[in-house]
This record gives C-alpha cells, structure tokens and sequence, in this order.
C-alpha cells in the first residue's frame, strides 16, 4: 500500500493521478477535506480508501496503522504563505511530518516529503539544495520556516540517506482550483481575460528588470508528478532536492502564454505595487537542478508555452478541468 499525505490537495492528487497512469491503485488518502472544493479533485483518481489526518496521526503513533505499508509520500501541509498562526504552522507542517517520518522509518516504508523553495526567503543566499548550506537559509514567511525547520530536522539527525525532500518551486496546472489565493497567477489569468480581456501586473521597482520581466522558476504539476514517481521507483536515491525547471521565465513570457492559449493578443496592463510589498518582492527564483540530475534523474521538463496550452485548453477551457479517468 502507498499512504499519499495531502492526496486530496493541488501536488498529491496530481501525484495519485500519476500512480493511477501506472496502474498503480492500492493507495490511501490522508487528507482534511473541510468544506472547499478539494473533495472534487478525488472524483476522477482511484484509491483503496481516504483516511482524515488526524485519525492517521493516531494510528501512526499509537503503532496501529492495519494494514502494509510499501512507501509514504508526505505531501499534506498548510501552503499558505500568508498563513499568520505560527502554533498552527509549527504543529501541522513541521511536529507532524516528523511522526510521519519516525513511523515511515520504523516500518522501513519510502518516505519522500514536500519541502518548499519558500525555505530560501528573499534569494539572497542563492537556490542551491547542497544540504551544507540549508541552516544558512533565512525563509520570509512563516510557512517557509515551517518546512526549513523540517529540512533542519532531518540534516541534524543524520535522516538525509534514509528519505528524500523536494523542494518545489512554482507549480501550477489542474486541480490546484480549492487554493483560494494561492492558485496560481496562471489560473487567475484565464479568468481575468476571460472578464475583463486583459491581465494586471505589478510594476517593477528595479532597473534590471521591466515591467513584466521579474523572473520565477515555473514548473507543471505533471513534470512534478513525473519526478515523484522516479523518485519512488529509485529507493537508493536520497537527500534534499529542488525541484523547478532550471530555467527562470518573467511573468510577460507566462501571461503571453495564456493568451496565446486562448486565441487572444496579449494585454497586460501594468499597476503600481503596493508599498509594504516593494521591499521585500522577489525579482528572481531559479532552481539549482544540477544535484537531482547527478542523481541520476531525466525526465524531460515540459516548456512553459507547451505545459500552459495544455493546462488551458485540456484544463480550464473544460467543463470538467480535473485530472483523472
């Protein structure tokens, strides 16, 4: 059995759709559905059953999980980067995902776990995953310090060998719609054109960079799909890994995109930033994916403009925009 943590949310679903690809369907879901509309992104995807978290937790540590367990992938979190409760942050992302990984490691299951690009905080330190240089990370937010005191954890208890972290970089596509603010600029795009037939963009405060052409690593949801899987069929492969394209684009690349996806010219109109935000918005992000390919990792990333046509027009332009059968 494969037990995928936040199996209902954007990334594990995804990652249960591409289980599913390989005929894979001995899965449990530990999720919270709440009252969103996460609940859909489980409609089309095959499982042997959903379990809530907290009901898991205490299986894991009373030692009474009733059935095998061949590999956890621990995707569950609160990604919210405005999230303002820090006790809650501290309990569900970080004390949680270690008695997720002290029972994975008791019962010698795979445990792969979602670590975050939030952990590198402004960029000043460089997007490098080389594990000497994780304590010297200062994340921005407190869900970034959420999962850097993870990644910590790990590192200090000598863990690096015995699981693998991914810290992911942008990841947009389907079944990411239950995320409220968080979705991506992506999916708000399609929208904006849709009502209005124009996009807004903040304005840059930087010489260097135009209006428009402040720079982010973008990557799908399936190429991260794709890297998971690998991942879970090479168990010898470990260690804290990013996970981004390697190729930074600006958001006028990515609104360009969408447009062109929808069969309409481009109109971005550019707005003044709110002041708070100016001095501490990041201008760039580029995954450092030299260490994931040394280890022995090829799967092809998809371009932006191709995994952007595909999103919009076998996605969002669907009435039925999830993955699955």
């Amino acid at each position: 059995m494969i037990i995928v943590t936040g199996g209902a949310g954007f990334i594990g679903s995804a990652f249960v759709w591409r289980l599913n690809r390989e005929g894979i369907k001995d899965i449990i879901i530990v999720d919270q559905l709440g009252t969103d509309d996460k609940w859909k992104n489980l409609v089309g995807l095959t499982f042997t059953d959903y379990i809530h978290k907290d009901e898991f937790i205490e299986m894991a540590i009373a030692d009474e999980v009733p059935f095998e367990v061949s590999s956890v992938v621990h995707m569950g979190a609160c990604s919210s980067t405005t999230e303002r409760d820090a006790d809650y942050l501290w309990e569900n992302n970080y004390l949680y995902s270690r008695e997720v990984a002290d029972w994975a490691l008791r019962h010698n299951a795979r445990f792969i776990y979602a670590s975050s690009a939030a952990t590198y905080g402004d960029g000043s330190s460089g997007f490098s995953d080389d594990h000497e240089i994780i304590s010297r990370l200062k994340p921005s937010n407190m869900y970034g310090y959420s999962k850097q005191v993870f990644d910590l954890w790990v590192l200090k208890n000598k863990l690096e060998n015995k699981m693998a972290g991914i810290k992911f970089f942008n990841v947009y596509g389907p079944n990411e719609y239950h995320k409220g603010d968080m979705v991506s600029v992506i999916y708000k795009a399609f929208h904006q054109i849709q009502e209005t037939g124009k996009v807004r963009l903040f304005k840059s405060y930087k010489k260097e960079y135009p209006d428009g052409g402040q720079m982010r690593d973008f990557i799908y949801v399936k190429d991260c799909a794709n890297v998971m899987w690998w991942l879970l069929e090479n168990p010898s492969v470990n260690g804290i890994y990013n996970l981004g394209t390697g190729k930074a684009r600006t958001w006028n690349d990515l609104i360009a995109a969408v447009f062109s996806s929808m069969g309409r010219k481009t109109n971005i109109q550019y707005i003044e930033m709110p002041e708070p935000l100016r001095n501490q918005y990041q201008y760039f992000t580029q995954a450092q994916m030299d260490k994931l390919k040394k280890a022995g990792c090829h799967v092809n990333f998809s371009s932006l403009e191709d995994s952007v046509r595909d999103y919009v027009t076998n996605y969002l332009q669907n009435a039925d925009p999830y993955l699955g059968k």
